[in-house]
C-alpha cells in the first residue's frame, strides 16, 4: 500500500517514538499500528531497536529531504541564513570530492575522478 503520491515523509521524533513504542507494549502492536495509522511492521522494529539499546529510543540518522530547499525558497536571506547556506553547499561539495566526482557548470555535467 504504501504512502499516496505526492505526500511528504512522515519523520517521527524521539519523544513520538517512545510514546508509540510504550502504547505498543502495553497494548499490542496491531492496536497502535492501526491506532497510528503506522505499519505494525515499523513499530516492531522500533521495539526491538529499543530493547537492543537497553530501553532508549534512538534517534533517527538522519531526516530526508533537500536540506538546501528552506534557503532556495526564500527570497530574502538574513546574513546568517546566507552564512549557513554557504556552508551546507560546501560540505556537499565536499561529500562529492570524496566520493569520487566533480560536478562542473551549471550542475549538468558529471564528471567522475579515476
Amino acid at each position: 500500500m504504501g504512502r499516496k503520491k505526492g505526500t511528504p515523509t512522515r519523520y517521527y521524533s524521539k519523544d513520538e517514538k517512545e510514546k508509540i513504542i510504550k502504547e505498543a507494549l502495553n497494548d499490542g502492536v496491531q492496536p497502535t499500528a492501526r491506532n497510528y495509522n503506522i505499519s505494525s511492521g515499523m513499530i516492531s522494529n522500533w521495539i526491538k531497536s529499543y530493547r537492543e539499546n537497553n530501553n532508549t529510543v534512538v534517534e533517527n540518522k538522519y531526516k530526508r529531504g533537500n536540506p538546501l530547499a528552506k534557503y532556495s525558497r526564500k527570497k530574502d536571506l538574513t546574513e546568517m541564513e546566507k552564512l549557513e547556506y554557504e556552508n551546507m553547499k560546501l560540505r556537499i561539495e565536499n561529500e562529492r570530492f570524496k566520493k569520487g566526482y566533480m560536478v562542473k557548470g551549471d550542475s549538468t555535467v558529471v564528471v567522475f575522478k579515476k
